[in-house]
């Protein structure tokens, strides 16, 4: 059987590629032009003639706090909108985690192409046609669940269609059907995990999808993901905004595949929002090439990336994210000088076999300042470890070149979601 799901697009030259990546931006950039007020006032004075993709550079980025704010001023979905409302299909917000959810809708077209991708990236995984798929991504409005549905019927997967949560259900269907692959948050999964274990129960499952939020690629979390479900743990990244999966590992596992065909990829300096050199880590800005009926150019995700175009062991040659998804720039905490992200404290915490997989940073500040820093884990097991609070200190100072408080919680205190984890949580006054 082939090894890719659409072998001519996912193996393009860099040449055809970005060929085809600049005819899809200057139709899409004309488009805009023409039927958008939106995008008529933001590009005012530009030379929006695009002789290569690096000219994009020059556009503003767009943020989610304008696309909320376009919303409200002009509901129910801003001027952006590019589509006539006979054909919109489908709407899908934002999950609002970070404030008012940002709107998005779905053209026929749209679908199509959510659909297309979604499928290339699961097929990269290994699923197909006749497996079994524990869908655990949300449906109905919070958009990945049926990004990943469509995809499975496209492929001929028979699914199991549980959403986020419901443990019990997906427990009882993973006895029943034996599915072949999961798809969920890391932090579900791991949850998951920790039940089977308890239970003494074994996994059927030989393939797990997670996504919607960093982590996957973290070596440690990568090996508790694989350890505690026995399966081969996968990396799977997208955003309500821009298309709800995008991107996503190979069985190489040598990052994040981007559908370039569909998306624009850039990575800029949080502070200037200029463009990087190859390699370095910065913010993912994105932009739709094909979107129809909400289409963004250069969105600004907030998502920490490092980018090769160096083709993949496997054959692909869309640019891929090193690592992964490595962090959220709004994320990072700045202590006694040193900078660190959540990831950083996650790679440290799990990998302390004594130590559960949950864990939170309490930040206490004072005018915009961090005063104090507290890491907070579990316990793997109840019951007092002697040394465990010191050697974890310790490595958290090796790490991050500062020493945080850390305090241990008896297994199950902290708070477990199937949706993301809030893992920074800052608290104090101006």
């Amino acid at each position: 059987m082939q090894p890719y799901w659409e072998p001519y697009v996912e193996t393009l030259s860099r040449k055809e590629l970005e060929a085809l990546q600049l005819e899809r931006l200057r139709q899409q950039l004309a488009r805009l032009y023409r039927e958008s007020s939106f995008y008529r006032e933001r590009w005012a004075g530009l030379d929006l003639e695009v002789r290569r993709l690096e000219d994009l550079a020059r556009f503003p980025v767009i943020t989610k706090a304008e696309l909320r704010a376009e919303q409200q001023a002009f509901p129910p979905l801003g001027r952006y909108t590019a589509a006539e409302a006979s054909a919109w299909r489908e709407y899908h917000p934002s999950s609002g985690t970070t404030g008012y959810p940002v709107g998005t809708v779905w053209t026929q077209r749209d679908v199509e192409n959510i659909t297309r991708v979604t499928a290339r990236i699961l097929y990269g995984y290994g699923l197909r046609p006749g497996d079994t798929l524990l869908n655990g991504f949300s449906y109905g409005l919070w958009v990945a669940g049926l990004a990943v549905h469509y995809a499975a019927k496209e492929l001929g997967l028979f699914v199991l269609p549980v959403g986020a949560g419901y443990a019990e259900r997906h427990l009882e269907l993973m006895g029943r059907f034996r599915p072949k692959a999961l798809t969920a948050t890391p932090s579900f999964g791991l949850y998951l995990g920790e039940v089977l274990r308890e239970r003494g129960v074994e996994s059927p499952l030989g393939i797990g999808a997670f996504g919607g939020e960093a982590g996957t690629e973290n070596p440690a979390t990568r090996a508790r993901l694989q350890e505690t479900l026995g399966l081969k743990a996968y990396d799977f990244y997208g955003l309500a905004e821009m298309g709800p999966t995008f991107a996503g590992e190979c069985e190489a596992q040598e990052g994040l595949h981007f559908a370039e065909d569909h998306y624009l990829v850039e990575v800029v300096d949080p502070e200037t929002r200029e463009p990087v050199p190859e390699g370095e880590v910065g913010v993912l800005v994105l932009t739709h090439l094909t979107r129809e009926a909400t289409p963004l150019v250069r969105y600004y995700t907030g998502d920490l990336a490092r980018l090769t175009r160096e083709r993949c062991t496997c054959g692909r040659t869309h640019l891929r994210a090193l690592g992964g998804i490595l962090g959220r720039a709004d994320d990072l905490v700045v202590y006694r000088g040193a900078k660190f992200y959540p990831s950083q404290v996650e790679e440290v915490v799990r990998g302390f076999p004594e130590l559960g997989s949950e864990y939170r940073i309490e930040v206490a500040e004072e005018d915009g300042v961090a005063r104090e820093v507290v890491v907070v884990a579990e316990l793997a097991q109840p019951g007092e470890v002697p040394g465990l609070e010191d050697a974890l200190q310790r490595r958290l100072k090796e790490v991050l070149g500062v020493t945080p408080k850390v305090r241990l919680e008896r297994p199950g205190a902290l708070e477990r979601t199937a949706f993301k984890a809030k893992r920074v949580v800052r608290h104090g006054r101006a």
